[in-house]
């Protein structure tokens, strides 16, 4: 498909989009802001006021603590269900539950014990915060080594990082947070295998937006959000993956209730439950878990293939505004522009990104900033539209020419 030349081959592009009618079933006003931060937090499905108003009425307030047997499998049920349509895994692989932070440490603790003759973690610098704060933290406590990558890695990196047959866990994030670059996940859980590591995955700027296909290529483990490209709100629960084949190998460190064999008997020593439920720690979520399953569904009736197309599509039009409008006003695209090798958000650099976002957002576009020097344009298919990506850039653009970011005060406030 050929990128539109103008507003009126846009608006086009709308009329005939295949998932356009999905659009509508999210809460949104088409007077309101352009958002283009959907790789922070997605849109509220319309489904999920009212699913979450019938599990509060009737499971909870009906049914008070008669809807445990309902419940008590609904963290792997919902699982399954981002196994199937989102992930590219098997049932029982999934769970869902806790924070995507949470999760994490948790796989890393089960990784390194599961190695531990192996006394290095290799991940790159720029990884998302929450992940090198935890794997920095581990590492202090128990004297390990953390070894870099190059930001935005190749699969050749992790071969050459892996050299010495010493690292026990590689973790790195599909899609990076900060520049939308999505890497190799084929090749360098491939190469970590190849040099006896375990592979831990961040799916969070990925799961939703881009094809995973965890079984296909042999993942071991991998963890991520859901209330952005998903849409199940914000501090929805996260999801866990472990390949079937580790999960009786790995034992996690937070030994809860909900994660043992027999959880009701409440017996005086632990004993991990069999399969993916030993990866639980305490009561599930269940508003949370209801709101996951609302935005899985949607994800479902679109598919992947779908909306990965119209991602492209949508982020090829933010790639050729920039071509013809921005050059030679000061913002450089460092979003690959390889369709291989992005996701769905695409990232701009200027030294004055934090001004120019509060200028696009006194100019009715949404955007999202990332220290300290990037703007973000999040482009979710779902909603989307190619006329949104067209104003947003054109509103970017007379932000630029006419330096109207200027007027605004360098400091910066506590949510950016």
């Amino acid at each position: 498909m050929s990128t539109p030349s103008s507003r009126v081959a846009a608006e086009a592009l709308d009329a005939a989009d295949e998932l356009a009618s999905l659009r509508d079933r999210f809460v949104l006003d088409d007077d309101g802001p352009i958002y283009v931060d959907g790789n922070s937090l997605g849109r509220a499905p319309r489904s999920t006021a009212a699913r979450l108003q019938r599990v509060v009425e009737e499971e909870w307030g009906r049914g008070l603590i008669g809807s445990w047997p309902d419940w008590i499998e609904r963290a792997g049920l919902v699982g399954d269900r981002l196994a199937e349509h989102v992930l590219g895994a098997r049932p029982g692989e999934v769970i869902v539950g806790d924070s995507t932070s949470v999760n994490f440490y948790k796989l890393v603790i089960a990784a390194l014990d599961a190695r531990p003759d192996r006394r290095v973690i290799v991940t790159d610098a720029a990884n998302f915060p929450s992940d090198r704060y935890i794997v920095e933290g581990i590492a202090a406590q128990r004297g390990l080594t953390i070894r870099h990558v190059p930001d935005d890695p190749e699969a050749e990196d992790i071969v050459k990082a892996l050299t010495k047959s010493d690292v026990a866990l590689v973790t790195l994030s599909h899609v990076s947070y900060r520049t939308g670059a999505m890497l190799d996940l084929r090749g360098m859980t491939a190469a970590a295998h190849e040099g006896g590591a375990l592979m831990l995955w961040d799916l969070s700027h990925s799961a939703g937006a881009v094809p995973v296909g965890l079984e296909e290529h042999g993942v071991d483990l991998a963890v991520g959000c859901t209330y952005k490209y998903l849409n199940a709100g914000p501090g929805a629960p996260a999801f866990l993956y472990v390949r079937s084949a580790l999960q009786s190998e790995l034992r996690q460190p937070i030994w809860g209730w909900f994660g043992t064999s027999e959880q009701f008997a409440m017996g005086p020593t632990y004993e991990p439950a069999f399969g993916i439920d030993r990866f639980q720690v305490g009561t599930p979520p269940i508003l949370g878990l209801a709101a996951v399953d609302e935005g899985v569904a949607l994800f479902a009736e679109a598919g992947i293939d779908r909306l990965r197309r119209k991602s492209l599509e949508l982020t090829d039009l933010v790639l050729a505004r920039h071509a013809e409008w921005l050059v030679g006003h000061g913002v450089e695209v460092v979003t690959p522009r390889s369709p291989s090798r992005r996701g769905s958000h695409v990232s701009f650099r200027h030294p004055d990104a934090w001004r120019i976002c509060r200028a696009l957002v006194e100019d009715a576009v949404i955007p999202d900033f990332r220290e300290p020097d990037v703007v973000r344009f999040g482009l979710a298919p779902l909603y989307t539209r190619f006329a949104d990506v067209w104003d947003a850039m054109d509103r970017l653009r007379t932000v630029l020419v006419e330096q109207r970011y200027e007027s605004f005060p360098q400091e910066r406030s506590r949510v950016t």
